[in-house]
This record gives C-alpha cells, structure tokens and sequence, in this order.
C-alpha cells in the first residue's frame, strides 16, 4: 500500500519533556559495514517473491501487453472509467492515478472522475455507489477497509462494470467473477530490501525493533514478513522487538516509547516511509542515533537518505509503474479476456548511492532542488 496515513505531527509535550531528562546517547556501535557491506548491484530480490492475498503467485505486468489488433478494439469502443481512492493527498496516490490516466488516455478511454474517500469508510461506500450509477465501463480503486466496504465492491460486478484493485481485495470478493485483478508491489520483497540493509548496520548479536502496522492489511503485514523472514533465514543471531500502532499520526510518542523502554534497540524497521520519519522525530528528541530502514519513497524519506543520518534506505514502489499496470489489466478486462488474480511489480532498493536515480525512477521526473542540494552536500557518498 500505500499505507494507510501520512501525516506529521509535530513531538508532543511528553516526548519534549524525555527529551530534556535523557542525555544524548548515540547507541552507536554501527559496524563499518552498515550499507556498505551490501552490494547494491545484487541488493533485494531479483524476481516477485511474496504470494497474493488468496495465496496467488505472482504474474508480471508483461501478461497484459495488448495486440495492435485489441488496441484498436479498445480506441473503438470509448470506454469510460472510474477511480476511486482512499485518498489522493499522497505522492503515491498521484503516482497511482497519472499511471493509470496516462495509460488509458494513449487508447481513447475515459476517465470520468478521481473519488478521494479521505480514509472514510462511509464517503468511500458512497463515492462507489455514485460511481456505478454513472455506469462507467470499469473501475479502478483502492479500498480504505476492505470489510467494511466489500458489500458495495460487490455491487459492480452486479451492475456488468469491470473492477480492478489496487493493494488489497476486498473480504469475500472472488476472482475472475467479482474483481479483474489486484496490482500492488512485491512488498515482501521490500520488506526483505529494508532488512538487508539494516543487517549490515547491526553487530553481532543485537537487538532490532519493528515498528508494525497493527491493523490487518495485505501489504503492510507482507513488508513485516519480509523482515522477519529475512533477518531468521540470514542473521538468526539478531533479536527482534515489535511495537504495533494503528493510528499513525500516534506514532512519533509510540516509537518515543518504545525506544524508551527497550534501550538495547539497536536498529529499527519502519513499515512504510512517514512512520520512519515521524520515528527519526522521536530518536532526535531522545539524542538517539541509530540506523533506521523502511519502505516505500516519499521526497522527505528520499532527502533523509540522501543526507546519509539515521535513514540508511528503503525498499521502493512503484507507484506510476503500478497505474500503468492497473490501466492496462481495466483494459484487458474490458476486452473479455481473463487476467491473472494478482499482479506484482518489482520491488527497487534505494540508498544513499543511489537515491537520485531512483527518485527518476519512482516519479518519472528530475530530483527537486532540495533533495539535490541535500545530496550534494553529502558527495561523494550521494549521487
């Protein structure tokens, strides 16, 4: 997912006030080897190593390529399609929709209107009811509770419109009948990306902490996994702690706490990008200094790692790329032809070393002037 809140919230008096009768500790004690003991050529999983929700093995976004012949089908046809978002107030979410927009546009079909449901089940039930009742030919969504809002996710395969799913499906829905296809990030693979970095940066025998997602969500439970797994598979001689949050914007005093009480942290996980930032909030306050890795890249996450402190990487979407895959499996579906259950795109590590480039990668546009300064100031290590 993209993952779920991403607001900042200023430090609260609480953690102001630890800040001021804890004296700075570094916890330092970073191996020489942290991020550069990794190869980044051989960095992260080369193929899609997670399984879908129902299990589904992967199937690549070359599987929806169109034949000049469907393409000029689809220009034929007019279709029309609807979004509807849990919120568009997100770089990912952008990334998501110009994807997709751009993606449909080359082939004449129509995109009637962006919902943004602003998290609320409620506005996300009714903006799906409004849409069916434009009948578009399909819709493409991502479901902000995918109980809550499943009962309504039924309903356009009830009323002949195609549905293709971002991230998560909703509870009971069955493929091919009720849904085309879900398109997310490998993001176990992401998962494993975060936890090879932040082992390099570990000593033997320490001690990492989890700042987990406590809800039950698809992609954000896969990017846990993928640490857990790796660090048991590759360094059974870390320890790992875990601290669940549900609300995000509570996650600055969250991390603050758990930090607090376990001083034997050494290294932290971080489930997507704003959380790691609202964390590294929290260490500053306490004069902590230790390696934080996560997932997901935003321009604030990208100018941390760029300045080489405590945010040493994470392990990347790709957002655009999954709008163009989400707009092409609508497509095929609208042509009648049957597409895989679960689609994952390639996960991308991201460093220092390497944190302009994948800044193109990810937004399909040059670095903004702040994050280059903050690289180059960091030369020769950024770039």
């Amino acid at each position: 997912m993209k993952p779920i809140l991403r607001q900042t919230l200023p430090l609260t008096a609480l953690i102001a006030a630890t800040a001021i009768s804890i004296a700075p500790s570094a916890r330092a004690e970073v191996p020489a080897t942290c991020v550069k003991g990794v190869d980044l050529a051989t960095l992260g999983p080369k193929s899609i190593v997670g399984q879908g929700p129902h299990g589904e093995k992967a199937a690549s976004p070359e599987v929806l390529a169109l034949s000049d012949a469907d393409a000029a089908k689809i220009k034929e046809k007019h279709f029309k399609v609807g979004i509807s978002m849990q919120t568009v107030n997100l770089d990912w979410a952008q990334l998501q929709i110009q994807g997709i927009t751009d993606t449909l546009k080359k082939y004449g079909v129509t995109v009637t209107g962006v919902a943004s449901a602003e998290y609320q089940v409620d506005k996300q039930i009714a903006d799906i009811e409004n849409t069916i009742q434009q009948h578009p030919d399909g819709i493409i969504s991502i479901p902000v509770d995918f109980t809550a809002t499943a009962p309504t996710y039924k309903k356009i395969a009830k009323a002949g419109i195609k549905l293709v799913l971002m991230d998560s499906i909703p509870t009971g829905l069955k493929h091919p009948e009720e849904y085309a296809s879900m398109i997310s990030a490998d993001s176990q693979g992401n998962g494993q990306i975060a936890a090879q970095i932040l082992a390099s940066c570990m000593p033997q025998g320490g001690t990492i902490g989890l700042v987990n997602f406590g809800v039950d969500y698809f992609s954000t439970n896969e990017r846990t996994k993928g640490v857990r797994e790796w660090m048991q598979k590759n360094r059974p001689d870390i320890k790992m702690k875990q601290v669940d949050f549900t609300d995000p914007p509570k996650v600055s005093q969250i991390a603050g706490d758990f930090l607090t009480g376990n001083p034997d942290i050494k290294g932290l996980f971080a489930v997507w990008d704003q959380p790691a930032l609202d964390t590294l909030s929290s260490m500053r306050a306490q004069g902590i200094d230790i390696p934080v890795t996560t997932v997901d890249l935003g321009l604030q996450s990208a100018i941390e790692i760029a300045k080489g402190g405590p945010l040493k990487a994470t392990g990347s979407q790709r957002p655009y790329d999954q709008g163009v895959a989400e707009a092409m499996a609508m497509m095929n579906a609208l042509l009648g032809k049957e597409t895989p259950g679960w689609i994952g795109v390639q996960s991308l590590p991201v460093t220092q070393s390497n944190v302009l480039e994948s800044y193109k990668t990810v937004f399909k546009k040059e670095p903004p002037p702040e994050l280059t300064d903050a690289c180059n100031k960091a030369k020769p290590a950024c770039n």
